[in-house]
């Protein structure tokens, strides 16, 4: 049942003291409201440029190529890897015969592109008029000799990051249960060619020394898309444990899957990918890590402790690593420290955000969410308990697919420093005085692991820095006086 928001609630969060500020667990709400969020297709925009061998096309409506076009259109210099089969009348209307369709389109991207992997994106259209999809893929791909994976990011989801969750979740099918996918002669040949590349100019001594490195545990798979650099930075922590990554879904290339088998363990680096951890459970039979994500130094450190301890492996020199990141960012927690901060919802990663804000000394009173899986999140909504217990905060409120309306009059009562919001939202709340930030910045911007925790703190002080500015131009009482307006 939803609770009333009451106005003996509105307290400023400033003013409680700790005795109020302990409630016994986390108040998870619900207000039913509509959704303000891009549509789950823009998953696109990264998912092409990180698997550098695919090629996306999105089948949809004119709406759909629209938001494409506005979405990405600063790239069409890029040369980008993916396109969109526009649905007529004809098609809609079953008038059209859909195979040929898309097998004249998939010809045409194989003659012009030649991808190892064709991804077709389902749309809002597809799912509405019952495109079988998934009866035409195989059958093309036969004639084609190209795989063809269906994922369904349409905008019947809940968040535009949940885009990426169906595309890795369709692709888990698609990884190698084994080795033998290659021929032994030919498997031997390029491992021994690939090992002779990268060790060209190495003593034999330094070869052998990087294999030591290594502990004896259960092959590890991490999913989820990030930048190649962020990549490698988390294998190098790792590394540093003695835990060897066996592969990360999705790979730079298609052809380069991880090998997935039984009894394998995976571990998430994004909190919307829960579709993508429960295919790999349960198709895949694998054992999710159930660990916080690797965003803030706090988060990290959690990441790496729970993946060694479900390894058996003892962690090392993270508490020490944790506090001189910690040290590091002491110029941008001086500007942030005291101040509230309030999440109105959109790409799911709020939770873990507000969890490392509130461990740079910020107060959060609500955190809206699109959709909360808890059984997914739960390590992380355990740790931002154990965060506010130790920073002596109030426990927030989260709110499930908040009312934006009700969320501005909370904003309003309890005097917030600081919203997250969705773009839609931004500009009129900067209008009314509210100092906002674009939550799908975070989504673009590298802010998982340790090095990485300055750029979510150069985001979040933005604002902040900003209005510090105008206050010493004398402006900050003019743009106060424009708001009431």
């Amino acid at each position: 049942m939803v609770r009333p928001f009451l106005a003996a609630e509105n307290k400023d969060i400033k003013t409680m003291t700790l005795a109020d500020a302990q409630p016994q667990a986390l108040d998870f709400e619900c207000e039913t409201g509509n959704y303000h969020t891009f549509c789950p297709i823009s998953c696109v925009a990264w998912l092409y440029q990180k698997i550098e061998d695919s090629f996306f096309l999105v089948i949809g409506t004119k709406t759909c190529g629209y938001f494409l076009q506005n979405a990405m259109g600063v790239m069409i210099f890029a040369e980008p890897r993916y396109a969109m089969a526009e649905l007529e009348e004809g098609d809609i209307s079953a008038q059209l015969n859909d195979y040929e369709e898309l097998k004249r389109l998939c010809v045409q991207i194989k003659r012009d592109r030649n991808p190892s992997v064709i991804v077709w994106i389902g749309t809002c259209t597809t799912e509405i008029i019952k495109m079988d999809l998934e009866g035409l893929a195989p059958r093309l791909e036969g004639e084609l000799g190209i795989p063809i994976v269906v994922a369904r990011a349409n905008g019947l989801d809940y968040a535009f990051t949940q885009g990426e969750d169906t595309v890795l979740a369709a692709m888990a099918h698609r990884c190698p249960s084994n080795q033998a996918v290659l021929g032994e002669s030919e498997k031997e040949e390029r491992g021994n060619a690939i090992t002779s590349l990268l060790n060209f100019g190495r003593k034999k001594e330094e070869v052998t020394a990087d294999e030591s490195e290594y502990k004896d545990h259960a092959p590890l798979v991490l999913f989820g898309s990030l930048p190649d650099p962020v990549v490698t930075q988390l294998t190098i922590e790792l590394k540093k444990q003695g835990v060897k990554v066996s592969g990360w879904l999705p790979a730079k290339r298609f052809t380069e899957l991880p090998v997935i088998e039984e009894g394998y363990y995976v571990a998430g680096v994004n909190p919307f990918l829960s579709r993508t951890a429960t295919t790999l459970m349960r198709r895949r039979k694998c054992k999710l890590v159930g660990a916080p994500f690797p965003i803030g130094p706090d988060g990290t450190r959690a990441w790496i402790e729970k993946i060694c301890t479900v390894l058996d492996i003892e962690p090392q020199g993270l508490e020490e690593r944790e506090a001189k990141i910690w040290a590091n960012l002491e110029d941008y927690l001086q500007l942030i420290r005291g101040k509230s901060v309030f999440f109105m919802g959109d790409n799911l990663l709020e939770v873990s955000l507000a969890r490392f804000l509130i461990r740079c000394g910020m107060t959060c009173p609500e955190i809206g969410i699109p959709y909360m899986d808890k059984r997914y999140q739960a390590a992380e909504l355990k740790l931002l308990e154990q965060t506010c217990q130790e920073m002596g905060v109030p426990l927030p409120r989260i709110v499930e697919k908040p009312d934006n309306y009700n969320q501005i009059q909370r904003i309003y009562d309890q005097n917030i420093d600081l919203v997250i919001t969705g773009m839609a939202h931004a500009n009129p709340l900067e209008a009314r005085g509210i100092s906002t930030k674009w939550s799908v910045e975070f989504t673009f911007a590298q802010i998982h692991g340790f090095s990485n925790a300055r750029d979510i703190l150069e985001l979040v002080t933005r604002p902040m820095r900003r209005n510090n500015s105008l206050k010493d131009l004398g402006w900050e009482k003019l743009i106060k006086e424009e708001a009431k307006v």
